[in-house]
């Protein structure tokens, strides 16, 4: 564990230095991080997931430059150019960008215009011109006058001079650090459509972009990947560009010293550095940090929205039929048990015609009586709302009908989980199954799908691949131990994301009950081949037993503070089941009392928190939603109409809605409330049940645009925020933007380049 990294963790986040080398050496001990941050609290200072997850990516990050450090001081070494100030000053680079801008002049390149023109021995001359001394210009250069090294004259000569001072500018630290800081501040999209992609119908969908320039260091996150996206594939040309003058005139005052005939061969050989190497240089690496940027927006969007995706409110376990609705191929229908086990299967069609309807009517009558049906889970795809509309003709009694989100059921029924659960049934049949448990507990069904299938992602694919897989696994890993897994029922794609346990190991565990029964306890986890003591210690608290002969197995107290709990209990004269069951009893713990070396007070406030509740899901209750009947299709909207409806998915630039059309609405993050907010997040969450009006319909675009805004504010307008909101939120507006379509100036090549910006130069 390197103590430079745990000061620079504890200097950068604001975390103690003592919990950040806690968390640094359980990570290193393989500490998960629910694990960590559920029951080390005494070691860690109380960090909660999100901090103890920043300090395992920042020790990464950490690692990955100090690799980098190593094998850029064994290159320079290897070439005998590895002094000790040079040497000092790679040690103490805290960034990757200065880093390679100090390992730039030594780094091993391809032939270039600089390398040729000193094979060609015109450095020495280069070296005399950039002193910028006063000697004979001319005469100097006539010297290295070579017709067999093609130096034919003396302003070839000067050229070659040049080539060579423009590379010494261009692998300059201080000027590389100068440049970027002026990117970072100055910089500017500048997208234009693709030569003769004008009236292609590939490019319409970025005709917002045809002609459009904004500040890199504004444009939001959405922006950036759609122009991205865009350029990819070739319907824009996008590049990143600063004013030309504010590059140059930083260049001049490093390196112009006189103004003689050598300043001026180091003027030219400025412009030609910046204009043939440090501008594409530059731009290469803005659009890499923009990229980077956008990335961890976009995949942060994606993991709130999974979040709540995945602790959407389950129905609970109650015999459940699920149909996966269609029109000419009939609707696919399953009956499952309590705990999601297919007890039936077959196909009615109740759009295909009135005895079909009648048919199917009855059949769905007489599976609700035999199995004892207490929900009816209904796709939202094709012929959702119409069968939803069937069922409830039918006046079921007692039994919930729910249209439920079918994202991903595809891609589940045709995966690996389905084939070995359901080997004998062919897709529709296991799609129906997933749709059905989905209703019972999404968590634990959801957990079977690629979390970039269920359709909560924002540009999911433009982004990093790494990145983004990293941060959801994170995601589902926090959700199914927040809620706590039950280990006699649960699948192994489930318990795979239990704290600790492997794929073998969660493959292991099912096998081992599937031969030997439920597990009574625990402790029997420990028979299961391949669970060490660590790996019980980092998910035995994640994992419930219900109906073990002791209470706490169901419960979230790790067995490692059982006998703490025993003693509070024997304390007051009572067993465990008392002190769980009664009130008045807890309330004579004092907890004071059983303070150690090993359990501090965090531990036992969780402690006593979970006696209260114990095993209590953490998610909301259930709730049964309603689409408005009669609005089953784009066509039957109208401009007013209010409507309820399931946030789907939430963005940097508002939410879209299931008014159960078939077509998500947007609302526009303008039309979000009544008063400004700056992200959506304030306002609602996916699966969160809302109220919607329709303020414009385009019926060929597929395009509805809803409004969450009480009426009477919407008529006046709202507040001035959200007029600009409207503007900027997610439309480009080139008015309000710097740059040539804003009518606004730049300075000129003799303005004073440090007025203008917070940079200064050394």
């Amino acid at each position: 564990m390197d103590e430079k990294h745990i000061i620079r963790i504890a200097e950068e986040t604001g975390i103690r230095v003592k919990s950040v080398e806690a968390t640094a050496g359980l990570l290193e001990e393989g500490g998960t991080i629910p694990f960590i941050a559920r029951y080390r609290k005494e070691a860690t200072g109380s960090l909660d997931e999100v901090q103890v997850q920043t300090i395992r990516d920042m020790l990464n990050q950490l690692a990955e430059l100090d690799k980098r450090r190593e094998s850029i001081l064994e290159s320079i070494a290897s070439q005998g150019k590895l002094t000790d100030e040079l040497k000092a000053k790679i040690e103490e680079a805290r960034v990757m960008s200065v880093l390679e801008d100090l390992y730039l002049p030594y780094k091993p390149k391809r032939r270039t215009r600089a390398t040729i023109a000193k094979e060609k021995g015109l450095e020495p001359l280069a070296k005399l011109i950039f002193e910028q001394g006063d000697f004979a210009l001319n005469e100097e250069a006539a010297k290295y006058i070579d017709e067999e090294k093609e130096v034919t004259d003396g302003e070839a000569a000067l050229a070659g001079a040049r080539d060579i001072i423009a590379e010494w500018i261009s692998e300059d630290q201080n000027t590389r650090e100068l440049l970027r800081k002026l990117y970072l501040e100055k910089g500017e999209f500048v997208c234009k459509v693709a030569s003769g992609k004008d009236e292609d119908p590939e490019a319409a969908k970025y005709r917002d972009y045809f002609d459009w320039t904004e500040p890199a260091v504004s444009s939001p996150s959405h922006r950036v990947l759609a122009m991205r996206r865009g350029a990819n594939e070739k319907m824009l040309s996008m590049r990143i560009s600063v004013p030309e003058e504010y590059a140059l005139n930083i260049l001049e005052q490093l390196f112009v010293k006189s103004s003689n005939e050598c300043g001026e061969q180091v003027r030219l050989a400025a412009g030609d550095s910046y204009k043939r190497l440090l501008s594409l240089s530059m731009e290469t690496e803005m659009r890499l940090e923009t990229k980077k940027k956008a990335d961890e927006v976009a995949i942060k969007v994606f993991s709130d929205n999974l979040r709540q995706l995945l602790m959407a409110a389950p129905l609970g376990q109650m015999p459940v039929m699920a149909l996966d609705p269609g029109f000419r191929t009939g609707c696919k229908l399953v009956c499952l048990d309590a705990q999601g086990k297919l007890l039936h299967n077959e196909a009615i069609y109740p759009h295909n015609g009135q005895a079909q309807e009648i048919a199917a009517g009855d059949t769905v009558i007489a599976l609700c009586q035999k199995y004892g049906i207490k929900a009816i889970a209904v796709g939202n795809g094709t012929a959702g709302r119409e069968t939803e509309e069937f069922l409830r003709k039918l006046k079921l009694n007692d039994v919930t009908i729910v249209m439920v989100n079918e994202s991903g059921a595809s891609v589940y029924s045709a995966s690996e989980a389905a084939r070995d659960e359901f080997a004998d049934y062919d897709l529709t049949v296991r799609g129906s199954v997933s749709i059905g448990r989905r209703l019972m507990d999404p968590l634990a069904e959801l957990v079977k799908i690629d979390p970039k299938s269920i359709g909560v992602g924002q540009y999911q694919h433009d982004v990093d691949q790494n990145m983004l897989k990293r941060s959801l696994d994170d995601t589902v890993e926090s959700c199914v131990n927040s809620v706590g897994v039950e280990v006699n029922t649960a699948s192994k794609q489930l318990l795979n994301y239990v704290s600790g346990l492997s794929t073998r190991l969660a493959g292991a565990i099912v096998t081992f009950r599937e031969q030997n029964g439920p597990f009574s306890s625990r402790k029997s986890l420990l028979e299961v081949s391949g669970m060490g003591a660590k790996t019980y210690e980092q998910a035995a608290g994640f994992l419930r037993i219900r109906g073990a002969l002791n209470p706490l197995d169901s419960s979230a107290v790790h067995p490692e503070s059982y006998s703490v709990v025993t003693q509070m209990a024997n304390d007051l004269n009572c067993n465990v089941q008392d002190l769980i069951a009664d009130q008045s009893l807890r309330d004579k713990v004092d907890l004071s009392k059983y303070v150690s070396e090993s359990v501090g007070m965090p531990t036992l406030t969780d402690i006593m928190s979970e006696l209260s509740k114990p095993g209590r899901d953490p998610r909301e209750k259930f709730e049964v939603f309603q689409f408005a009947e009669g609005v089953n299709d784009i066509k039957d909207l109208a401009e007013g109409m209010e409507l309820p409806g399931i946030v789907t998915n939430v963005t940097a630039f508002g939410c879209f809605v299931d008014i159960g059309v078939h077509q998500d609405g947007l609302v526009h993050i303008s039309e979000m409330a009544d008063r400004y907010i700056s992200d959506p997040n304030e306002v609602v969450k996916v699966q969160q049940q809302v109220k919607v009006r329709v303020t414009s319909i385009d019926i060929d675009r597929k395009r509805i645009a809803l409004s969450m805004k009480t009426e009477k504010k919407a008529q006046q307008g709202g507040s001035k925020e959200n007029k600009k909101q409207s503007r900027n939120g997610n439309k480009p507006v080139m008015a309000e933007k710097a740059g040539k379509n804003s009518g606004q100036k730049r300075g000129g090549r003799n303005e004073t380049f440090g007025s203008s910006l917070n940079i200064q130069l050394k």
